[in-house]
């Protein structure tokens, strides 16, 4: 599948993957739209993408919001007259174990990551059934693996994970590319931007940011996974190994995922 003068969405694409995303995917020749709620953030990112030389049109949205899912793809359709490609990026993590949790950021964070994919989705796919393209979920290795502390973020994954699965087959006779990607630790903001109990947001991050797979690395093997058409891929070798490890030993992840999670600085185990 060639990207050249391919219409890409990728909501949340102001920072991070959705960034990266929009870079890898410009440099070989698509036209990108990128969406994101901030629109300052949503404009730098826009003239970093046009000084690369990357045609880029920047549309304010909230992934969270219905109407604002289907304005964006009707901006996108009158700006080019196509979707190709559809990227489901936005979202949002969280921290805190659950019995301390407010159920309202356990909403917030299923109305991103989740519903925000299915309107996007659904607004997108009349399109992208026209154009027989791709549509693309970032999910996690939390997809495959709850940790704890992050039950509302694993909830958003494993949804997002199964709408996918359950919309790939419909889609599976007409043409219709669907990739689910689940990235390991990535460095990004998304640790910094997550919501505590009370829904403040984190901060810091608990992890050493550099030592984890770059965005950048991310998004090039979304792209070249979109290109061949992949069906799933996971990243990262500690990824891989928590999924087959979760298929085969379940019981003994539950022991070295709380380990782990328990040792993360200011870890609410301790």
């Amino acid at each position: 599948m060639s990207m050249k003068d391919k219409v890409v969405i990728i909501t949340g694409g102001s920072s991070g993957i959705g960034f990266a995303c929009a870079e890898a995917f410009g440099r070989k020749g698509a036209r990108v739209a990128i969406s994101g709620r901030n629109k300052e953030k949503l404009d730098a990112a826009a003239a970093q993408l046009k000084a690369q030389g990357i045609e880029v049109f920047a549309v304010v949205a909230d992934a969270a919001k219905e109407d604002d899912n289907s304005r964006m793809a009707a901006e996108v359709m009158n700006k080019w007259g196509r979707i190709d490609i559809l990227v489901n990026n936005a979202g949002i993590s969280m921290r805190a174990l659950f019995e301390k949790l407010q159920l309202d950021v356990f909403r917030q964070v299923m109305d991103i990551n989740f519903y925000g994919t299915v309107y996007a989705t659904k607004y997108c796919l009349p399109y992208i059934l026209r154009s027989k393209g791709s549509i693309i979920g970032i999910s996690s290795i939390n997809g495959y693996r709850g940790t704890p502390a992050r039950t509302a973020y694993t909830a958003s994954k494993y949804a997002m994970q199964g709408f996918m699965e359950a919309l790939r087959t419909e889609v599976m006779k007409r043409g219709v590319h669907i990739l689910v990607a689940c990235p390991g630790f990535t460095t990004s903001n998304i640790r910094n931007a997550a919501l505590t109990a009370d829904g403040s947001q984190q901060g810091e991050s608990p992890r050493e940011e550099d030592k984890m797979m770059s965005a950048e690395e991310v998004a090039e093997a979304i792209v070249r996974a979109t290109e061949k058409r992949k069906r799933d891929i996971v990243l990262t070798t500690e990824g891989k190994l928590a999924v087959f490890l979760n298929k085969w030993v379940p019981g003994l992840m539950d022991t070295i995922v709380y380990n782990k999670m328990a040792k993360e600085k200011d870890s609410p185990f301790s």
